[in-house]
């Protein structure tokens, strides 16, 4: 069992990182790719650098770094969180790994997807924490919206509790390899009807299929799913934390975008340092 787990290989997670390891703590760091920092071109705009430097190589720079400290990096997709005491993250390559702590640290939540009624329907039959809201639905006809790794494993945790499940993409083809028992619908979304309570997907085609939950899994899971699905409190897109990082839940911390505020570097960089510190803190005091 790591001392701290921590998702996302970005400024945060890697600042983080650096100071849980010096302090002597085991680290595991899970990511997959640099998120949107990956894709800048310049950064011009961040301490210490006399020439622009790549948003791609900065973020090589920290996971060398990270991994020199003797940080245990892990090139994976996570899928899932759970917390029994302990923290249990599970990865796409069907890889568990438990963890007496966890920073939260893969930058900003993704945006709802564009369909008409999404927003009227939160809480009215559209939920993005199969595991949080799977209980209510017991019985019942659901349908998952995603077509990648993320969407398939929130299916899974559906399918022991609900009466059947049904993987909508939305136009895309899966990225997943989805079993027999959970039906695929590739057909584009119009929009989602109901009276007070969500009841209906309509098609782009005007078809349209009768069922009593929603949950949305769209791309890659972020900070703000994990934090839900293991009941640390949220405000809107953004995960709450206190002035240490810490979550609601005991040894969840959370740093950088996906707690909102300023989105550069330097303001991950900082709740990076304040989150590893905090870990350490936390742990040496047991």
């Amino acid at each position: 069992m790591a001392d701290v787990i921590i998702l996302g290989n970005g400024p945060a997670g890697i600042s983080a990182a650096a100071y849980t390891a010096r302090a002597g703590l085991s680290t595991v760091v899970i990511g997959r790719d640099g998120g949107s920092l990956e894709k800048a071109d310049k950064i011009e705009n961040y301490y210490g650098f006399a020439s622009p430097i790549s948003g791609k190589q900065l973020v090589l720079n920290g996971i060398q770094q990270a991994a020199r400290l003797g940080v245990k990096i892990i090139d994976d997709e996570v899928v899932g969180i759970r917390y029994d005491g302990k923290f249990t993250v599970q990865s796409k390559n069907n890889q568990e790994f438990e963890g007496k702590s966890v920073i939260l640290a893969t930058g900003a939540a993704r945006k709802a997807p564009k369909i008409q009624g999404i927003r009227e329907f939160e809480g009215k039959g559209v939920s993005y924490c199969a595991v949080c809201d799977a209980f209510f639905y017991r019985g019942k006809t659901v349908a998952v919206l995603g077509e990648g790794d993320y969407a398939l494993h929130e299916a899974k945790e559906l399918l022991p509790i609900v009466g059947s499940v049904t993987i909508l993409t939305n136009g895309k083809e899966p990225k997943a390899d989805i079993p027999p028992e959970i039906h695929v619908v590739k057909k584009e979304i119009s929009a989602l009807k109901g009276d007070n309570i969500l009841n209906t997907v309509v098609f782009k085609d005007g078809t349209s299929i009768t069922l009593n939950g929603f949950f949305v899994a769209l791309g890659v899971a972020s900070s703000g799913d994990f934090a839900k699905t293991i009941g640390a409190e949220t405000s809107g897109n953004n995960i709450v934390v206190d002035e240490n990082m810490q979550t609601t839940v005991p040894g969840l911390y959370a740093a950088g975008d996906c707690t909102g505020g300023i989105l550069q570097i330097s303001k991950a960089v900082c709740d990076g340092t304040k989150a590893g510190l905090s870990v350490i803190q936390q742990l040496r005091k047991k």
